[in-house]
């Protein structure tokens, strides 16, 4: 195993013993959206809750077991968009599928920094299987935005 190899391997060890954001609460935010996901290929699973203020956001918190690729890829999504904006976190969100999709290829530079500690996931690409595992997180994030956001339109609507 190279050192670079080792080094991602350890970057996803310590993320899954320490996972960020860990503890579902209940969030301080105008629009929070929940989702839950599992992995029916494996049975991992995550409830993952995100509160929208804006263009931001501004609060994660998540549940979830399963292997410690599911569980530290949640927690480093954690890291990538708690306090950005929509924008970003989508960003991120599609170049975290296009390294899954990359069957175990870098990405380009821009995307690479984009994602931080996520890089260490290049490897999963390697791997069907693990793939799913890995974007666990990453599909309850995006499902749950989607419901922040229709709360943000319908509460819109009753406020008018």
């Amino acid at each position: 195993m190279s050192d670079l190899q080792q080094m991602y391997q350890q970057v996803i060890m310590d993320h899954a013993r320490e996972a960020h954001g860990r503890g579902l609460v209940t969030l301080d935010a105008p629009h929070v959206g929940e989702s839950h996901q599992v992995n029916t290929t494996c049975g991992d699973e995550v409830t993952l809750r995100v509160g929208v203020d804006g263009d931001r956001v501004v609060a994660l918190s998540w549940e979830g077991q399963g292997c410690s690729i599911s569980q530290a890829s949640v927690s480093v999504l954690t890291d990538l968009v708690e306090g950005e904006t929509l924008d970003h976190a989508g960003v991120t969100y599609d170049a975290f599928r296009a390294l899954m999709g990359n069957r175990g290829e870098p990405l380009d530079e821009f995307r690479e920094d984009l994602l931080g500690d996520a890089t260490a996931f290049v490897g999963v690409g390697k791997y069907p299987a693990r793939i799913k595992c890995a974007l666990l997180g990453w599909m309850a994030l995006r499902d749950a935005l989607a419901k922040a956001q229709q709360d943000s339109t319908t509460k819109g609507e009753s406020d008018g």
